[in-house]
Order: C-alpha cells, then structure tokens, then sequence
C-alpha cells in the first residue's frame, strides 16, 4: 500500500484501521509527512484530525518545533489545541526521551492562552512530562484567576504526586481569596493524593 492509501486511511470508521495506518505512517515518515500531518490539524472530520494528532506523537520529538510554533502562533484555535494535544502524544508516546526546552517553553507559553481548548490541553499534556514542569504548574496556579484554568492545574499537580506539589494545593486552600470551586477542586485532590502516598508507602 502507498502513503497516500494510509492517509486516506487515517478517515476511516473503523479504530483499528485508522491505528494501523498511523503506525505505517509513523515508521515511514519524512519532513513532507509531518508538513502533511500538520495540515490536517484543523479538518473538520474529527476522526482524521485526532488521527494526525496521534501520528505526530507517535513519530515523536522531532514534530516538536512546528507544534510549537502551531500552538503558539496560529490564528485558528482548533491547530493551537490539535498542536497542544499533539505534544501530549508525544510525551505519551515516547516517555524516555524528556520533552525539549523548546517544547517546555512552548507549553508554558500556551497556558497564556485565552482559549480553554488551548490552555488545558497545555496543562494536561504537562501532567504527563510530571516533576520537571512541575514549578511552571505551581507558578501558574498561584498566578492564575481563571477557575477553569485553575482547577485543571490543581489536577495535574496532583496527579504528580510530589509533596512539593501537595503544599502547593494547601496554600491554595489556605488563601482566602481562592475561588470556592477551585478551592474543593484542591481539597479533593489532596485527599486523593494523599491515599496515594499512603499506598505508594
């Protein structure tokens, strides 16, 4: 089969199908792929989008710089939260190979985005990279006023599991200014972390 046979693949109803394509096109890409499977970020078939989302992480770090630049300068929100979501994969996909500064800095970045699609798929996709983001995360719950956004930190933080990342939640607890939802939002992740390390002990 060609490459065009699996791209036409990546479309079809059919998971399975749509995952073995993805494999075949990750195992014989080139700079002309990832270009390709950039283009799609934004196609209006959900399926084939999510598809190339995961190709791009499946193939790994080196789609790193243009999901960076997607996710931070594209005018069209569904390329910034496919290129977020892309970077997740990637992590996901390849957890030996720590995530570049490029990248970091780009997910950083992204949290300052004012579309939800955008920020908390920054958040969750820093989740998954765990102990090394975990300051940015800290930083950007203190720093935040934006309860979604904030509540979507307080997950991620604590399903790092650090004690660094549980006195980091009591603050938030702690300030009376927080807001109500994000304050329970915390005090059931640290009940939940806490089992944890109870477990984990």
């Amino acid at each position: 089969m060609t490459l065009e046979n699996f791209f036409q693949q990546l479309k079809h109803p059919n998971p399975n199908v749509r995952n073995q394509a993805m494999w075949e096109i990750a195992a014989n890409y080139d700079a002309e792929v990832i270009t390709r499977l950039m283009s799609i970020l934004d196609d209006e078939d959900t399926n084939y989008r999510r598809a190339a989302v995961k190709t791009l992480g499946e193939i790994g770090h080196e789609t790193i710089p243009p999901l960076v630049q997607a996710m931070l300068h594209s005018e069209n929100v569904t390329v910034r939260g496919s290129a977020t979501k892309a970077i997740a994969q990637v992590v996901i996909c390849h957890p030996d190979e720590p995530l570049s500064d490029e990248g970091v800095a780009g997910l950083k970045a992204a949290l300052q985005d004012m579309n939800p699609v955008v920020n908390i798929a920054a958040v969750m996709a820093m989740g998954e990279i765990g102990e090394p983001v975990l300051d940015i995360l800290i930083e950007a719950l203190q720093a935040t006023d934006n309860p979604a956004l904030a509540i979507s930190l307080v997950n991620a933080i604590a399903s790092i599991g650090s004690s660094r990342g549980m006195d980091a939640l009591r603050l938030i607890i702690d300030k009376e200014e927080t807001d109500s939802y994000v304050k329970e939002s915390a005090i059931s992740a640290l009940s939940r972390g806490e089992m944890t390390a109870g477990f984990n002990r």
